[in-house]
């Protein structure tokens, strides 16, 4: 897939390329002149009486020359380097949106750090390739045919024959370090991504590191890291840096050669001292880009490694899928489960196990379990975060796997465990970053989520901006922004997983009965580990290793001297 983005850009900018390619012949073209005009000025010098207007001619060639170059020069490169930025920049869109629409399951085995290096290195090694790297072979290739030619056909076939021995042994050579450079970079790059995961993590968990004075164990392991990053770099310098000094030595080898056959030449007349000075500057001319064809071969094969881990990641499909029929109709929010099972992956183990459940639209139902008896799999199945088998999740008696995700999860508010804020002001947070709300909308969503009072003591108010992850608030005020978040869409479906965890009794008493006034009439499901909570709830399940194991309002599960009895007995105790 990564492949084909490519050449679908380099389709859509083929006029940008062509006009790039063609000044970048021209480029070598017109500096292929340049030995052969000094050439034939040394060759006038050294005639007697000769002509100066002559020489002024052939300075005014060789100053041409210089301009054209630099014309042309600066014209491909505006071409094709700003085309290789603009690759750069839609292939970073390309994963962006390819990240967008992967699934849970993808992240869980992929780390931060790792998808950081693919952003920021992977991409960029792909734009040296089709950039710089891509316009120094082009340039290699015409300037070497035409010096070679030049060489051969204007001055002596024989000499240019025997001069250039030795470079079918540099290709030789640079192909085979390639090949090396190519797996060390990639060892790079996974060391790159280890040590970019490892700085994510402890600035994220710095907190907890200074609570158990582990920041000299955390500074080992980076130091650790650090040093096998420095090793795989400085095993792929130790390649690369090869490839130059053994393309000169050949290259001097051609150049003694010159010497001793091309003089003897001269002095036997056979070739005249112009064409010497001639053959030597196309010999030095094909020497520089071969001599860059090492960084040319390094950079390919970066980029050769970076491409196959884009490709890599571009061919994850998405295990969350559109619905079959695509269905758009306005969800009004009954739910039903009708013997729901499900697996995490390739588990044998049942999150959830013939789950039977109606929620009558309008309905406010409480979930109560233990950890990991299922809770938030229902929430998760319910926004198709994972998919469930069909026939087996109704909303609105439609088979969920028949909506379309934006219908779906465009009807459902969802308000996390771990809630997430922006590094943006709370407005911003509590509307998503949507101009369609005013700014009332947010004030009102805020009062019901009881954050209202706590906002409007910041300095700032509701322009205040928050910290990474929302570091400046605390749990409490994060979880409420997060509820206002989700009021203020007014969903006819809304979950809330375990987000009154951090609040006290009398806040989480208030949230929940503003809740209850403005959502008449629609579809609230409330997952939590405390009694309070949901004791106010139309009905209440509890879920114990994935199954129902018992069901009713809050006074008929006391009566029943159940698990939910137990759990709130043992909650009257410890308050």
């Amino acid at each position: 897939m990564g492949k084909n983005i490519i050449i679908e850009f380099i389709k859509a900018h083929k006029i940008s390329y062509f006009i790039g390619i063609i000044f970048m012949l021209l480029t070598s073209y017109i500096q292929s002149f340049f030995p052969r005009v000094l050439g034939s000025t040394i060759d006038i010098l050294g005639t007697d009486n000769f002509s100066f207007n002559l020489v002024k001619i052939k300075i005014v060639y060789i100053l041409l020359i210089a301009i054209g170059t630099f014309i042309c020069t600066y014209a491909w490169r505006n071409q094709i380097v700003v085309n290789a930025r603009n690759l750069e920049c839609h292939l970073r869109e390309k994963l962006f949106n390819h990240f967008q629409i992967l699934s849970p399951q993808f992240y869980n085995q992929k780390k931060t750090g790792d998808l950081i290096a693919y952003a920021i290195n992977d991409i960029s090694a792909v734009r040296m390739t089709l950039g710089p790297a891509t316009a120094m072979i082009i340039n290699v290739v015409v300037i070497c045919s035409i010096s070679i030619y030049s060489m051969a056909r204007i001055i002596n076939f024989k000499l240019t024959l025997m001069i250039l021995i030795p470079i079918p042994f540099i290709i030789l050579f640079m192909l085979r370090i390639g090949l090396l450079v190519q797996k060390r970079f990639k060892k790079v790059q996974e060391n790159f991504s280890s040590i970019s995961g490892r700085v994510q993590e402890n600035i994220y968990g710095i907190r907890v590191i200074k609570s158990y004075v582990q920041e000299e164990s955390e500074t080992r392991k980076f130091e650790i890291l650090n040093n096998q990053m420095m090793e795989s770099n400085l095993k792929m310098v130790k390649i690369s840096s090869i490839i130059s000094p053994v393309i000169e030595i050949f290259f001097s080898i051609s150049f003694v050669f010159n010497l001793i056959i091309g003089g003897n030449m001269v002095l036997n007349k056979v070739i005249t001292l112009g064409d010497f000075i001639a053959f030597n500057g196309y010999l030095t001319m094909i020497m520089r880009p071969i001599i860059s064809i090492g960084r040319v071969i390094n950079i390919f094969q970066r980029g050769i490694a970076s491409m196959k881990r884009l490709n890599d990641i571009f061919n994850v499909n998405p295990k969350i899928e559109d619905g079959i029929k695509m269905i758009s109709t306005p969800i009004k929010g009954e739910i039903e489960f009708n013997n729901l099972s499900f697996s995490y992956g390739d588990s044998n183990e049942k999150a959830l196990e013939n789950i039977m459940l109606k929620i009558p639209k309008g309905y406010t139902i409480g979930i109560l379990g233990k950890t990991a008896s299922g809770k938030t799999t229902i929430s998760n199945l319910l926004l198709k975060l994972y998919m469930s088998p069909r026939q087996e999740i109704f909303i609105d008696k439609v088979d969920i796997n028949d909506y379309s995700l934006e219908t779906l999860r465009g009807s459902i508010g969802y308000v996390p465990q771990d809630n997430f804020l922006f590094s943006a002001s709370i407005k911003d947070n509590i509307k998503f970053f949507k101009d369609e709300y005013s700014d009332e909308e947010v004030e009102k969503a805020s009062q019901i989520s009881a954050i209202y009072e706590s906002i409007i003591n910041f300095p700032e108010g509701f322009d205040t901006i928050l910290g990474e992850r929302g570091v400046n608030l605390s749990g409490g005020e994060k979880q409420r922004i997060s509820i206002a978040r989700a009021i203020i869409i007014n969903p006819p479906i809304l979950i809330l997983d375990d987000s009154l965890s951090a609040v006290d009794t009398i806040t989480e008493s208030k949230v929940l009965e503003n809740i209850q006034n403005v959502r008449d009439g629609k579809t609230t499901i409330i997952i939590a580990h405390r009694i309070s909570t949901i004791k106010h709830s139309n009905f209440i399940i509890v879920l114990d290793k994935g199954k129902i194991c018992e069901q009713g309002t809050h006074d008929e599960l006391i009566k029943k001297g159940g698990l939910y009895y137990e759990t709130y007995k043992s909650q009257s105790e410890a308050s």
